[in-house]
């Protein structure tokens, strides 16, 4: 079995963020053929083209963690609805400079949690635009807004609810699929260049 390397962004810079929880999670539920990096954002400083010759060392490990992976899991919460500042400022330097935008062509996944019903839905259709623009083909289903009870999560990553263990696994599952389909069509050539373009 083919292993891929999967880099994770948790958009909350919180301690205590309940998507920190949802993502030990869903390590714990991904297929074994997932191996999983998280690429932190806590330090980077606000993006401008200012930097463009001449990165900080932060943002070009971003970077460089980011060609790494085979794959981009996004699990992040929704602010203000829409995507974090920092998950935002982020995607933002790993876009730039022009002509060098890492996330292209990468499969990318969003999964996020919130207390409220809507289970970030809203800052996953703006992270979707954003993700469309750069060129980084997206898991459209399963969809997961995941409403957060505490009850059924531990703090290390233990889903207490079999029904919610149920749907992370089967999500995660079909993320692992789509990382295989889209790597095998980056490999064969199916994937064309037509929007190289517009995300660099």
């Amino acid at each position: 079995m083919a292993t891929y390397k999967i880099g994770y962004f948790v958009g909350s810079l919180a301690t205590a963020s309940i998507n920190r929880t949802l993502s030990k999670a869903l390590l714990k539920l991904a297929p074994e053929s997932l191996e999983f990096t998280e690429i932190p954002i806590r330090d980077l400083p606000l993006y401008s083209y200012d930097y463009d010759s001449d990165f900080p060392p932060v943002a070009r490990a971003l970077k460089d963690a980011i060609g790494a992976s085979d794959g981009i899991l996004f699990v992040s919460p929704e602010y203000n609805r829409s995507i974090p500042g920092g998950l935002k400022n982020a995607i933002d330097w790993g876009s730039r400079p022009w002509g060098q935008n890492s996330f292209a062509r990468k499969p990318t996944g969003i999964i996020g949690a919130s207390p409220g019903g809507i289970g970030t839905a809203v800052m996953q259709s703006s992270m979707r635009s954003v993700l469309s623009f750069l060129d980084a083909p997206q898991l459209n289903s399963p969809e997961a807004y995941i409403t957060f009870r505490a009850e059924a999560f531990g703090e290390d990553g233990d889903v207490k609810d079999e029904s919610t263990a149920t749907f992370l696994r089967h999500y995660m599952d079909e993320y692992g699929a789509f990382v295989e389909r889209v790597l095998d069509a980056n490999a064969s050539g199916h994937i064309g260049d037509q929007h190289a373009d517009s995300a660099k």
